[in-house]
């Protein structure tokens, strides 16, 4: 059989030495340059592959696998030649030493970033849904597999595998779990905590049952006592003492003493050797390398500095090429030519079993709880997800013959089969936009004028707080028209695999631990006592990677019933006017948010710190509010929100109707006219609200009127999308941020000298649509056909204008 074939390799300590190729020597003779050659041949093909792959909805761990598949016996490798030169046996094993040594540090990260607390506070739905799902996948194949050896006649080593391949198949680990969640970007979507909760749960029932196996495997293939079991299971208990009881207490004295200081690279060097050697104490007590670093990943102390220090510094090199190291020594120990796909087929029924056991064990309690059929659907998907932990279960049972080479390349193919259906199915089925999608107006323009306002403003950065707050001030909250302020603050997932979505009492404030929101929750106290008994604050923080935050800002709009969403702009400015910062990361966040959220959205680009604007929380100062008026829906909805705002006794807002020589007879220009003379009457005694108009013949004099007027304003509000007019001709040839439509592009631009902040609003689209008519789509939205509004004076708004020069 082949767990009795052996290979004894030697090697000559005075053979290491190469020559190079101008003294006709052959460098791959030495295991250096052999190494270095390796990783970089599997390096590369496997971003080749990932590259092709990705279009067709294949995760990363697929691509990797395949690119070392590549280069193993199932295909160049079958060459002799090939295997001769590139992969000989000898550098193959420094090559397997080097992958199992990267495992330890990608497995350490994880378990950094993983909250130990929220492990043990999972939800009641996810925990009943983990125990479900581990019952059904354990008990099942588990029972099929001693069905199989009872009554199927099979090979004595398959036979006494089987009952371990199927154990293999009921883990669900929450590290595989998350990385599958994070590539299919369902991370912060409802299904996505649901499945990883879950899958944190089901970890923590499984871990000490695989701890347990693996002890009583080790007793019974060196055939001792139960003594011997016993002495193994308190060396694992001393280690965990020694984890959890001297090294976490000695990190947390460490990082008291720096008193707010950065983590010194000392300290850094002394966790990379505590990997080591906690690695090597689970050798040498006889467990897995792994389970060291993995539980003190997990006693590594919440939160900064220690714990984002550490992801910092190791996490790109863990991650990006340690982690691809190891998929990809595994995929190049797998031998497709050694499966004999007719003695497999008992495997494939466990497995199969397996997959569907899951799915149902979902459904059940999904019922239960009335998670829809769809999505329990989607989180059984995800639970039968593989990963890197899976793949090391494999090589450990292969390594320690308890799997031939058939059954453990076999496995690997089922492992890329399940995750390569599993990411495009998911793909294919679910679309988390379809959770915010809202068929009610709730937008300003549609609300009546009394009736209560929702505003949310989101920060990453303390910068924006004080003009956030001076347009949450200006919203005039009043007895007869209370305010509702949803305040979140999104902070960057760095420290957790799981992301956080935490709702805060009145007056609760973050822990510092989570982040630094003194200046938010001290706006938020002013705010309160200023408007005592009219305004009402609600704060959220979401910890979330920023390619998913977004899912949490619309979760959030929608059931608070927010009537528009104020996000930040992505450039922050110097006090000299040059940009200081550009966030991506945000530009990102805002793209989504306009395409998805349920209510209005307006995108503020912040130059108070050009201004030194009057705050209207401190003092009773003007506040002076322009608005830009053009034309169509968005350009309604910011004339809605600064008609609101001329209420406050501190803001006087001046509207600038743009009207263009020789339109007087369009459609369209008499609509608008009726919906401007319905703001005239609803404000014709408020004296803080005026209105020009401007009639322009091209763009030239439009742009030139702005720059004259616009630093007469501390905030210029002004929509994202406008109907075809001369006016935009020029400007919409050029774009850099599309999001802001053409004039908010314009007004947030370098070349636009101005110290007013800007308000670019967005309407609330209905199932992704325009409300108003004839509106053309900025760069970035959709076209819309024929979308009718009812034009009665009374379902359209209750505002107007007084008609006075500025």
């Amino acid at each position: 059989m082949e767990i009795i074939n052996s290979t004894l390799i030697c090697s000559s300590p005075y053979r290491n030495s190469h020559k190079s190729v101008w003294m006709l020597g052959n460098p791959l003779a030495s295991p250096t340059p052999l190494l270095f050659l390796q990783v970089s041949l599997i390096t590369v093909v496997s971003q080749l592959v990932d590259a092709c792959l990705k279009p067709l909805g294949q995760t990363t761990l697929v691509s990797q696998i395949l690119g070392g598949l590549v280069f193993g016996p199932s295909m160049l490798g079958h060459k002799k030649m090939v295997t001769r030169i590139l992969f000989p046996m000898k550098g193959s094993l420094v090559l397997s030493t080097v992958a199992t040594f990267c495992l330890n540090f990608f497995y350490f990260i994880c378990c950094v970033k993983m909250d130990t607390a929220t492990m043990l506070k999972t939800e009641k739905q996810a925990i009943t849904i983990g125990i479900s799902v581990f019952t059904f996948a354990f008990a099942i194949p588990l029972g099929l597999s001693f069905a199989f050896t009872s009554f199927v006649s099979m090979d004595k080593t398959l036979a006494a595998a089987l009952p371990l391949i199927a154990i293999s198949q009921s883990f669900t680990v929450f590290i595989s779990i998350s990385v599958l969640l994070t590539e299919l970007k369902i991370l912060n979507t409802n299904v996505g905590r649901l499945a990883l909760s879950s899958a944190m749960f089901t970890d923590v029932v499984s871990v000490p049952m695989v701890t347990l196996i693996f002890a009583v495997m080790q007793v019974k293939t060196s055939h001792k006592n139960m003594v011997t079991l016993l002495w193994i299971l308190l060396s694992i208990g001393a280690l965990l003492v020694v984890i959890f009881y001297v090294m976490r207490p000695t990190m947390i004295w460490y990082v008291g003493r720096l008193n707010g200081k950065p983590i010194d690279e000392f300290c850094i060097v002394c966790i990379i050797l505590c990997v080591l050697f906690t690695a090597f104490c689970s050798e040498f007590i006889g467990q897995h390398y792994s389970m060291g670093p993995i539980f003190l990943g997990l006693a590594v102390p919440e939160g900064p500095p220690l714990g984002s220090t550490l992801i910092s510094k190791m996490e790109t090199l863990s991650v990006g090429f340690l982690y691809p190291l190891y998929l990809a020594v595994s995929g190049l120990q797998t031998d497709i030519f050694k499966i004999n796909f007719q003695a497999t087929w008992i495997i494939t029924v466990i497995v199969v079993v397996a997959f569907v056991a899951k799915i149902i064990a979902v459904i059940l309690p999904g019922y239960y709880y009335k998670v829809p059929m769809k999505d329990c659907v989607v989180i059984g998907l995800v639970l039968n997800g593989r990963g890197i932990a899976e793949l090391s279960m494999y090589n450990l049972m292969k390594s320690g013959q308890l799997l031939t080479g058939q059954v453990f390349s076999f496995l690997v193919l089922t492992l890329i089969l399940i995750n390569g259906i599993i990411s495009p199915l998911v793909k294919l089925t679910y679309n988390s936009s379809a959770e915010y999608r809202s068929g009610k107006r709730i937008s300003i323009q549609h609300t009546k004028q009394d009736s209560e306002l929702r505003i949310m403003v989101c920060f990453n950065k303390d910068e924006n707080i004080p003009t956030m707050f001076n347009i949450v001030e200006a919203s005039c909250a009043s007895t007869e028209s209370n305010v509702e302020v949803i305040a979140v603050h999104f902070v960057e997932l760095l420290r957790r695999s799981r992301p956080l979505l935490l709702a805060h009492q009145p007056y609760d404030t973050l822990p510092v631990t989570i982040c630094d929101s003194t200046q938010l929750d001290n706006a938020l106290k002013q705010y309160t006592q200023l408007n005592e008994g009219c305004a009402h604050v609600q704060s959220f923080t979401s910890i979330s990677d920023f390619d998913t935050i977004h899912e949490d800002v619309c979760r959030i709009s929608l059931d608070r019933r927010a009537n528009i969403l104020i996000m930040p702009f992505h450039k922050r400015w110097e006090i000299d006017g040059t940009v200081e910062v550009e966030n991506r990361g945000i530009q990102k966040i805002n793209i989504k948010v306009l395409e998805r959220a349920p209510c209005s959205v307006g995108i503020l680009i912040d130059r108070a710190i050009l201004s030194g604007s009057p705050s209207l929380l401190i003092g009773k100062s003007a506040y002076y509010v322009g608005v830009l008026f053009i034309g169509g829906a968005d350009d309604a909805e910011a004339l809605a929100y600064a008609s609101r705002m001329a209420r406050h006794e501190c803001v006087n807002v001046s509207v600038i109707r743009f009207l263009v020589f020789g339109e007087a007879n369009s459609k369209d220009r008499k609509y608008e006219t009726d919906l401007v003379d319905e703001y005239r009457n609803y404000n014709n005694r408020n004296s803080r609200f005026k209105i020009t108009e401007e009639v322009v013949k091209d763009g030239i004099e439009f742009a030139s009127i702005i720059r004259r007027m616009v630093d007469c304003f501390d905030l210029v509000m002004v929509g994202k999308s406008h109907p075809q007019s001369i006016l935009l001709h020029g400007h919409d040839q050029w774009s850099e941020c599309p999001e802001l439509g053409v004039i908010g592009d314009m007004l947030a631009s370098q070349g636009f000298v101005t110290k007013a902040s800007v308000l670019v609003v967005q309407q609330q689209r209905i199932g992704g649509r325009f409300i108003n008519h004839n509106v053309i789509p900025s760069p970035r939205d959709h076209p819309v056909g024929n979308v009718t509004m009812d034009e009665s004076p009374g379902h359209s708004c209750s505002i107007s204008v007084v008609k006075s020069d500025i």
